[in-house]
């Protein structure tokens, strides 16, 4: 995949949302999430998704000028109506009032709903890093899981994300879908026309099939089929263990928030999707002392990595390791593959716009 330079990628990227009526602020905010799963390796949720951006302000699914308005509050809680805005803006403004009340009260946590697609779930746990607090970001998401036993799509991929700092090691940082794959993964096998691993998914009759395109097209009809929840469909590999941590992310993003849930996210045709999130930040120094928890985390992060290997077993990785090597090589520019790079070309006729690649 060509190398591609993420200066002039940012400048692009926030030109677009400018030309669809998103202040700079804002549109800057979108750009940086995107680009900063691009950075870490995680191209499903990256300016590959910049189309999607664009099709739903068009379609008034998302509103460019909306911003978060706080409807109730308390010292240590929030709950935000995101007035159908984009989800980055909502779910980062959000969570910088969280990480405010958290670093004065020790914990705090926020409620989102009317919201959109936020990106990655680990960017907004991870904006607590800076601050030496633990970030917890959860979202629900279209119906795209098989609930156990089930053949209809009914939760979403219903991410959880948590990140944890430490000292000398890089910080703990979870984020994980609770399918066994996000849609985008299927996303980029289809553009690829790669075929999936047959735990991935059903088809309409409930049957595992390795065509990504296939699935996409029945989830977007809604024709049965989908992901399966993490461990697999089925009791065999322990499937409703996902199944059940799908569920306990629609109770704190929708639930709390009282709104919608399972099926009724995206439940209206072309009317804003009201995607729910859940956002917290915990303070260490609230329980001890930051220093020595830091410590800690060191040291049960080198315990981790040092458990005796299995037989050609390179190293033991830790939750979002992987990430930060890619962030580390991906600081300059980053790796889009050729169907993202004409998607983007397209956009920028569209607006004419010069696309600097």
């Amino acid at each position: 995949m060509p190398r591609v330079r993420i200066e002039p990628l940012r400048s692009y990227t926030i030109e677009v949302f400018a030309k669809l009526g998103v202040s700079r602020e804002n549109a800057e905010i979108t750009a940086d999430v995107l680009l900063a799963s691009d950075r870490r390796n995680i191209a499903s949720h990256g300016v590959a998704r910049l189309k999607r951006y664009v099709d739903g302000i068009r379609k008034g699914i998302m509103d460019p000028k909306a911003e978060p308005e706080i409807v109730k509050e308390t010292p240590t809680t929030l709950t935000v109506d995101g007035h159908a805005g984009l989800g980055q803006v909502v779910s980062v403004k959000t969570m910088r009032s969280v990480i405010e009340k958290a670093k004065e009260m020790g914990m705090a946590a926020a409620v989102i709903r009317n919201s959109n697609h936020y990106g990655i779930a680990g960017y907004c746990a991870m904006m607590a890093l800076r601050h030496d607090l633990i970030g917890f970001s959860t979202t629900n998401s279209a119906p795209l899981v098989v609930p156990t036993f089930a053949k209809n799509a009914l939760l979403g991929t219903n991410p959880i994300a948590i990140a944890v700092p430490a000292g000398s090691e890089r910080p703990f940082v979870l984020d994980m879908a609770t399918s066994t794959v996000p849609r985008g993964k299927l996303e980029i096998y289809d553009r690829l026309s790669k075929e999936i691993p047959p735990t991935w998914a059903t088809d309409e009759a409930g049957h595992s099939t390795t065509d990504p395109g296939k699935v996409l097209k029945n989830l977007l009809d809604r024709t049965g089929g989908g992901l399966a929840p993490l461990g697999g469909a089925g009791e065999e590999g322990r499937g409703y263990k996902g199944y059940d941590l799908a569920a306990v992310v629609e109770i704190l993003s929708g639930g709390l928030s009282l709104a919608s849930m399972g099926s009724e996210v995206y439940g209206r045709k072309d009317e804003p999707p009201d995607v729910c999130h859940f956002l917290a930040a915990l303070n260490p120094a609230a329980f001890g002392e930051l220093d020595g928890f830091k410590q800690r985390m060191d040291s049960f992060i080198g315990m981790l990595k040092n458990v005796p290997r299995q037989e050609g077993a390179e190293r033991i990785w830790i939750a979002g390791e992987k990430e930060w090597i890619a962030e580390e090589r991906n600081k300059d520019e980053v790796d889009i593959d050729e169907p993202t790079m004409d998607k983007l070309r397209k956009i920028a006729e569209e607006f004419d716009l010069s696309f600097p690649f």
